[in-house]
């Protein structure tokens, strides 16, 4: 008998499951990973970068956990010798329109308790990105960068010490919920376990619909977002870190710059839906889940209201003349040839029935099961934090 499954061995899941044994060393734990190598998704394919709590509305989930998780981190990397780089970051505003909602980022920053944030001129953002355009700008000191794979390879690492189990190349595939515990069964054994805790990332969704008989309110919409690396002899054309002032009708931040904690630069994300749950690739297709989100009520809203944006970014994907044009805002010095081919993430993004693009963290509890359904980002950085207050509600059903 286990005391507690997790399900997920990315950055949320292991975690939640290291915060669970701190704080019961005695308690069984085991994290159930059904690639075979921890990190592979989400966690893997990120832009590695430390987020400051900047753009998250004060009071919320996201802001209180991305704060705390900050500190968490730093304080976690620096005890186990995991390099980062707080080098700081500008937010650009391009346009005279685009100033009065970096006026409300800078308000947001300094309500979330971001000590050091100042607003600087055109003067002051090239001092600091010398090859950068704008009117205005925002200097966010604690910004910095890292590689997510090694922290979680970290977190994997002083889990074990700890006794717990991690099960790689095990996938969940079906959960029977009973009145004292549930049997989790994946395709290579059987686990009878007192609480399920599913930090499933892109498979969220479907692992919370095992741990319950009614249908649940959201679905997982995967949004693939691709880059383009800087060419060696380009690179020093960014700094740091340039990011644009995000439209606030999504929830996401615009194509920016970013130095990298290995060396280069890469440039964007787009955001494209994704034709396969883990579809890294534009040729990536998998046509059950590509019907799943097209039939999905939720998803049908967001496409009917946002379809132009839609149909601009899926240009964008397509297209390197417009990539470029739009990276061209923040640096017009940047021409297409400057740009190589570099990777893609995809992002889980948890849309309910009425077209609502969940922009906070969702957990959905249930008797014998915690589920996280969703951690967008800033859930690397906040990472610590979530485990904490995941492993909270665990020990409060014990």
């Amino acid at each position: 008998m286990i005391d507690v499954t997790v399900i997920g061995g990315g950055i949320v899941g292991l975690a939640t499951a290291l915060k669970i044994k701190q704080q019961r060393p005695m308690f069984s734990v085991v994290v159930l990973e059904k690639e075979g190598q921890v990190a592979a998704h989400q966690t893997g394919h990120n832009s590695g970068v430390i987020h400051s709590g900047l753009y998250y509305k004060p009071g919320s989930l996201k802001a209180i956990n991305c704060i705390e998780g900050y500190r968490m981190l730093l304080d976690f990397c620096d005890q186990e010798n995991v390099p980062y780089d707080l080098c700081g970051k500008i937010v650009v505003a391009t346009k005279p329109d685009e100033v009065g909602q970096l006026d409300t980022l800078f308000e947001r920053g300094q309500q979330n308790g971001l000590g050091g944030l100042r607003r600087i001129s055109t003067s002051e953002m090239r001092e600091i990105e010398p090859h950068v355009s704008g009117v205005s700008g925002i200097f966010v000191p604690q910004t910095g960068i890292i590689d997510y794979t090694q922290v979680t390879k970290a977190y994997a690492r002083k889990f074990r010490e700890l006794g717990g189990e991690l099960h790689l190349g095990e996938r969940v595939e079906q959960i029977t919920v009973g009145t004292s515990l549930s049997v989790v069964v994946t395709d290579k054994s059987r686990y009878e376990t007192k609480l399920v805790v599913n930090c499933a990332g892109l498979q969220s969704d479907k692992i919370a619909q095992l741990t319950q008989r009614e249908p649940i309110d959201l679905q997982i919409i995967p949004f693939r977002g691709e880059y383009f690396k800087l060419k060696p002899e380009k690179q020093y054309l960014v700094k740091n870190l340039i990011y644009p002032v995000p439209d606030p009708k999504f929830p996401f931040l615009g194509v920016h710059f970013t130095r990298m904690i290995h060396g280069g630069v890469e440039a964007g994300p787009n955001a494209v839906l994704a034709f396969k749950r883990e579809g890294y690739k534009k040729s990536d297709v998998n046509l059950r889940e590509f019907y799943e989100t097209l039939a999905w009520p939720g998803f049908q809203k967001v496409a009917l209201k946002y379809w132009q944006m839609g149909l601009g970014e899926m240009y964008r994907s397509f297209s390197k003349p417009a990539f470029t044009k739009a990276l061209q805002e923040l640096i017009p010095a940047i021409q297409e040839d400057d740009l190589i081919e570099g990777g893609a993430g995809v992002r889980a993004q948890a849309c309910d029935r009425t077209g609502g693009l969940l922009d906070d963290f969702s957990i959905i509890e249930t008797d014998r099961a915690i589920n996280v359904c969703n951690a967008p980002s800033p859930a690397a950085t906040s990472s610590l934090s979530i485990g904490k207050a995941v492993a909270e509600k665990v020990l409060a059903r014990f």
